[in-house]
């Protein structure tokens, strides 16, 4: 499967794609469809809501965005999709591009994750530019990890390069409270996992207290893994627990896009 790029709903033109070659001021969302539908529809829509008012001071119609992806899917049904809000220079108001790619399966295998003194700026925007995260992460996957884990003064941990961390503390899922993106799969966990008799709650997590909990795990769009290392802290991997996030993540409803 080819790569798809559309720009207000038709294919993207080479002078309508060198607005990126020129800046990277915007927002975007990713997901994974899968039968023309992905799960957390709801906050990937309100998460491009909120950015589009923050940076250019207007909403976007959720009906224009579902629209606007079904164009690019066609006959696509399982794919990874990215929605990216951004404002050409010179033009009357903003535009939404749609990139469409072959879709991306879970991680099966525990996560290793090598620390960077980096946290993201105006984190809880999805935006583009992360020079830093992807630094960041070629960095760490150059040293043997799979990613990097973002950490500010003190060892404070605040999220990963592309990804939310959690850790299980044999009662409750602690989500790191320093400053990071909200990550609509941590969202969706922090739902849910409740009903399976595991609360959350936002806490202070340090990269020298991890071994002590008694699992950690990274989300993303692409679902969720264990981490059983970080730089050189070996991690315990409580397998039924990682047993009950995985099967609370995959009873997520897929919404119809």
């Amino acid at each position: 499967m080819s790569p798809r790029i559309e720009i207000d709903g038709h294919p993207a033109t080479a002078a309508e794609l060198g607005h990126f070659a020129l800046g990277n001021y915007g927002h975007f969302t990713a997901m994974q469809v899968r039968e023309g539908r992905t799960r957390g529809l709801d906050l990937h829509l309100a998460r491009l809501d909120a950015a589009q008012r923050e940076l250019f001071g207007e909403g976007l119609d959720p009906a224009l965005v579902r629209s606007r992806i079904r164009h690019a899917l066609g006959e696509t049904r399982d794919a990874s999709v990215r929605v990216t809000g951004f404002w050409p220079e010179g033009a009357a108001e903003p535009s939404l591009l749609v990139s469409v790619r072959p879709p991306a399966d879970t991680p099966r295998s525990p996560q290793s994750l090598r620390t960077a003194p980096y946290q993201r700026p105006v984190a809880h925007v999805k935006h583009l530019g992360g020079f830093g995260q992807s630094y960041y992460g070629r960095v760490a996957r150059r040293a043997g990890f799979d990613d990097a884990l973002l950490v500010g003064p003190g060892g404070v941990v605040s999220e990963g390069a592309i990804t939310n961390l959690g850790c299980h503390d044999g009662t409750s899922v602690v989500w790191p409270d320093a400053p990071a993106l909200n990550g609509v799969t941590m969202l969706l966990l922090e739902r849910d996992l409740p009903g399976e008799g595991v609360p959350s709650r936002r806490g202070p997590v340090r990269v020298d207290d991890l071994p002590s909990y008694a699992s950690v795990f990274v989300t993303n769009s692409h679902g969720v893994a264990a981490v059983d290392r970080v730089d050189d802290l070996r991690l315990p991997v409580d397998e039924e627990f990682m047993k009950t996030v995985r099967r609370t993540y995959e009873s997520v409803p897929w919404d119809v896009i």
